[in-house]
C-alpha cells in the first residue's frame, strides 16, 4: 500500500467509523495475500515453449532428413522423433532434478525425481533456488520445467546430425540415455541453477550457447570422430536427397528461435523479451548474407544450403547473447557467425578430416563459441540490470575471461564425458551398423521401411 494511502486510512481511523475499522482489520490479510502468477508471462512462456519443441519436431527433423541421402531419410527423422518422446520421460525421471535440484556448485540432486513436489505451490509462481541468488520468476514451476525440457530434447537431437547415415538405432538410444542425464542436466545445472558454479562465476549464457550449442556441438564431433567416416565419404556422392525439405527444417528452426531466445527472458514484460527477438532476427540475417557471399565469392554460386546453413549459424551465435546485447551488437555477431560457420563446415573439416556429416559441430559448436566468446565484451549491462545488480553485467576483459572459463570447461567437460559414454555403449551393444547395412541404407536395414 503507498504511503499516501496508508495516510489516508489512518485519518480515516481517526475520525471513527466501521468502514474505517473494517479497512484497518483487513490489512493484514492483505499484506500476507499469496503472489499470483502472471498471466500474460505464462501466456507467453506458454508459447514460446511450443516454439521450441517445433524446433525439434519437425524442424530439426526435417533440416536433418532433407540433407542425407534417399535411403535414410526416415531413419534420421526417427531420431528427432524418438529423442523428443525419450528426453521427454527422461527429463520428468531424473534429468529436471539433476539440472535443476538444489544441490552443490557442479550437480542438482534427487529431490525432484519423478517430479516430487510439483502439487505444491502448482498456481503459484516459482522460485529457483533459495537464498539471496534466489531467482524469483512470474510463471508456475509447470512452465518453467516444461520450457527447460524442450532445451533438452533439441540439445539432444543435434547430436544427431554428426552421426547421421552410420550409428546403430539401440546405441542411439542409450546414448541419449546416459548422457542426457550425466553431460546435458550437470552443465544445464553449471550455468543456469543459482547454486551452480558457472552460475555464481557470472558467465554470461542468456539461451544457451554452452549448455546446449557447444555441448551438442562437441559431443557430436567426439561421436564422429569415434564412430569413423561414412563408407564412401570423399569419393562418392552424399548430396542432399531434397533440399526443399531441409529448407522447410530451417525455416521452422527460425521462427521457433524466438521461443528460444525470446523466450529465456521467462517473461513477456520490461523489454528484454523484445530485444532479444530484435537482435535474434538481426543476427540471423546478417549471418545468412556473410555466409551466401563469402560462398558467392570462393564457389562462384550461391548456395540454398548455405544460406539455410548460414541462418543456423546466426541464430546459434546469438543464442547466448540475446538478453545482453543491443541491435548493433546483434549485427556483429550474425556477421562473424556467418564466416565463421562456413569456416567451420568447409575448411577447418577438410583440414582435419573429420566425418561431421551435417555439420553439427562446424556450426552448432564453433559458432556457439563465437557467440559465448563475443558477448564477452559486447554486452550492454542496463539490459541485465537488478536491483542488487544496478550496472549489470557489461562487456569488459573480466567478462570475457569469464567468458572463457565457461567455453572451456565445456568443451573439456563435454568431449571427456562423451567419449567414456560411447565407450560404454560400444562395448554394450555396439556403435555402428555394418557396412552391408550401412550401404543398403537405414531406414530398411534399422527400421523396415524406406521411401518409395
Amino acid at each position: 500500500m503507498h504511503g499516501k494511502d496508508t495516510n489516508k486510512v489512518k485519518r480515516m481511523f481517526a475520525r471513527g467509523g466501521l468502514a474505517a475499522a473494517l479497512l484497518v482489520a483487513a490489512m493484514p490479510a492483505m499484506a500476507q495475500e499469496a503472489p499470483k502468477v502472471d498471466t500474460g508471462d505464462a501466456a507467453w512462456m506458454l508459447t514460446s515453449t511450443a516454439l521450441v519443441l517445433m524446433m525439434t519436431v519437425p524442424g530439426v527433423a526435417l533440416f536433418y532428413a532433407g540433407m542425407v541421402r534417399k535411403k535414410n531419410v526416415l531413419a534420421t527423422m526417427m531420431q528427432s522423433f524418438f529423442i523428443t518422446a525419450l528426453v521427454t520421460v527422461l527429463w520428468m525421471v531424473a534429468g529436471y532434478s539433476i539440472a535443476f535440484g538444489e544441490g552443490g556448485e557442479y550437480f542438482g540432486d534427487f529431490s525432484r525425481v519423478m517430479l516430487t513436489g510439483i502439487a505444491e505451490n502448482w498456481d503459484k509462481p516459482f522460485t529457483l533456488g533459495t537464498g539471496d541468488a534466489a531467482v524469483a520468476m512470474t510463471i508456475p514451476e509447470s512452465v518453467f520445467l516444461m520450457f527447460q525440457m524442450t532445451f533438452a530434447i533439441i540439445t539432444a537431437a543435434l547430436i544427431t546430425g554428426a552421426v547421421a547415415d552410420r550409428m546403430k538405432f539401440s546405441a542411439l538410444v542409450l546414448f541419449v540415455t546416459l548422457w542426457s542425464l550425466l553431460v546435458y542436466a550437470p552443465i544445464a545445472h553449471w550455468v543456469w541453477h543459482p547454486n551452480g558454479w558457472l552460475f555464481a562465476l557470472g558467465a554470461l549464457d542468456f539461451a544457451g550457447g554452452t549448455v546446449v550449442h557447444i555441448n551438442a556441438g562437441v559431443a557430436g564431433l567426439v561421436a564422429a570422430l569415434v564412430l569413423g567416416k561414412r563408407i564412401g565419404y570423399g569419393s562418392e556422392n552424399m548430396s542432399p536427397f531434397n533440399l526443399g525439405l531441409a529448407v522447410i527444417g530451417a525455416s521452422l528452426l527460425w521462427v521457433g528461435w524466438f521461443g528460444f531466445n525470446a523466450g529465456s527472458a521467462l517473461s513477456s514484460g520490461g523489454g528484454r523479451a523484445g530485444m532479444a527477438m530484435l537482435v535474434t532476427q538481426i543476427a540471423a540475417g546478417a549471418a545468412t548474407l556473410s555466409w551466401v557471399i563469402i560462398e558467392w565469392m570462393t564457389k562462384g554460386k550461391p548456395s540454398v544450403l548455405g544460406a539455410i546453413s548460414g541462418a543456423v549459424a546466426g541464430l546459434v551465435a546469438i543464442t547466448p547473447a540475446a538478453g545482453f546485447v543491443l541491435p548493433g551488437s546483434g549485427l556483429i555477431i550474425g556477421l562473424v557467425a556467418g564466416v565463421a560457420g562456413f569456416w567451420g563446415a568447409t575448411a577447418l573439416k577438410h583440414a582435419l578430416g573429420y566425418d561431421d556429416s551435417l555439420d553439427a559441430f562446424g556450426v552448432h559448436g564453433i559458432c556457439g563459441i563465437v557467440g559465448a566468446l563475443l558477448v564477452g565484451f559486447l554486452a550492454y549491462g542496463p539490459l541485465s540490470a537488478t536491483p542488487a545488480a544496478p550496472d549489470g553485467s557489461g562487456g569488459s576483459m573480466e567478462q570475457f575471461i569469464k567468458q572463457c572459463t565457461a567455453v572451456g570447461a565445456t568443451l573439456v567437460f563435454t568431449a571427456v564425458a562423451t567419449f567414456i559414454i560411447l565407450k560404454i555403449v560400444d562395448v554394450i551393444v555396439g556403435l555402428r551398423v555394418t557396412e552391408e547395412e550401412e550401404r543398403e541404407g537405414l531406414d530398411v536395414t534399422l527400421h523396415g521401411e524406406r521411401i518409395n
